[in-house]
C-alpha cells in the first residue's frame, strides 16, 4: 500500500469498510473502482497530474463514510436475497427426502410400541416448522426481488430472515432429535445407508442455512455502523 495511488487507497478503505457476498463485493468495487479512474483520466487530460488528477476523482466522488451506507444497503439485500433462495430451495427438498425415506425404510414392525403419545403431534409440528421456514424464505425472496419497490427498509427484511433462520433452525434440530430418541433411532437406521445420507445431506444444508443467516446480520450491523458514522458525520459539520 506504500506505492498505492489515492484511488488504490479509496477503494482498500471502502473494501474494509463493507460487508457482503464476496462477488457481489468485488463487482460493486470495481464499478467504484473504473468511475474513479475514468474521472481521473479526464481530469489528466485537462493536463493536470495523475496525482492530483486522482485526489480530484475521489473528492468528487465522495468519502467512504458517505458513499458506503449505499453500498452497503445494495450488498445487505443481496445477501439477504441469497439466503431467502437458499431456504425456499433447500426446504422442499429436505422434506422430499426425508418423505422418500420414511416411505421405503423398513421400520420394526413394533414402531408403534416404542414412539409415545406425542411424538405423531410432535412431528407434525416439525413438519410445519419446516414450512414456516419455506414460506419465509419464499416471501424473502418476493419481497427483495420483485417487491423491493414496495419496501421501504428491506435491511429490516434481512436481518429478520437471519434471526428467524437462527431460532428455527436450532428449534427444528431439537426437535428431530426429540424424536428420533423417542423411535429409539429408530431400530436399525443408523446402518441403513439411505437414511445416513440423507442425515447428512440435511446436516449440511442446516449448516449453510445458519451461515448464511449469519451473515445477514453481519451485513445489517455494518449497515448501521456505516449509517451511524455517516449522521455522526453529518451533525459534526452542521
Amino acid at each position: 500500500m506504500g506505492n498505492a495511488g489515492p484511488i488504490d487507497e479509496y477503494v482498500a478503505s471502502m473494501r474494509h469498510a463493507l460487508r457482503g457476498p464476496g462477488g457481489a463485493r468485488r463487482d460493486l468495487l470495481t464499478e467504484a473502482r473504473d468511475s474513479l479512474l475514468d474521472a481521473a483520466e479526464a481530469y489528466e487530460g485537462e493536463g493536470l497530474p495523475r496525482d492530483q488528477a486522482e485526489r480530484l476523482a475521489v473528492a468528487d466522488f465522495g468519502t467512504v463514510p458517505e458513499v458506503a451506507p449505499g453500498f452497503q444497503g445494495e450488498l445487505t439485500v443481496s445477501q439477504g436475497r441469497r439466503t431467502a433462495a437458499l431456504l425456499f430451495l433447500s426446504v422442499p427438498l429436505i422434506a422430499f427426502m426425508w418423505a422418500v425415506i420414511w416411505r421405503i425404510f423398513p421400520e420394526s414392525p413394533h414402531v408403534a410400541e416404542i414412539k409415545p403419545v406425542w411424538f405423531g403431534p410432535l412431528a407434525r409440528t416439525v413438519d410445519l416448522l419446516q414450512l414456516g421456514v419455506g414460506v419465509m424464505g419464499g416471501l424473502a425472496l418476493l419481497a427483495l426481488g420483485r417487491g423491493a419497490r414496495l419496501v421501504r427498509r428491506p435491511a429490516l427484511v434481512t436481518r429478520g430472515l437471519g434471526v428467524f433462520v437462527w431460532i428455527q433452525t436450532p428449534l427444528i434440530a431439537v426437535m428431530g432429535l426429540t424424536l428420533a430418541a423417542a423411535a429409539q433411532g429408530p431400530v436399525g437406521f443408523s446402518g441403513y445407508l439411505p437414511g445416513v445420507a440423507v442425515s447428512l445431506i440435511s446436516y449440511a444444508l442446516a449448516g449453510w442455512m445458519l451461515y448464511s443467516a449469519a451473515h445477514c446480520l453481519r451485513c445489517t450491523r455494518a449497515g448501521r455502523a456505516l449509517s451511524a458514522m455517516d449522521r455522526e458525520r453529518s451533525l459534526s459539520r452542521s
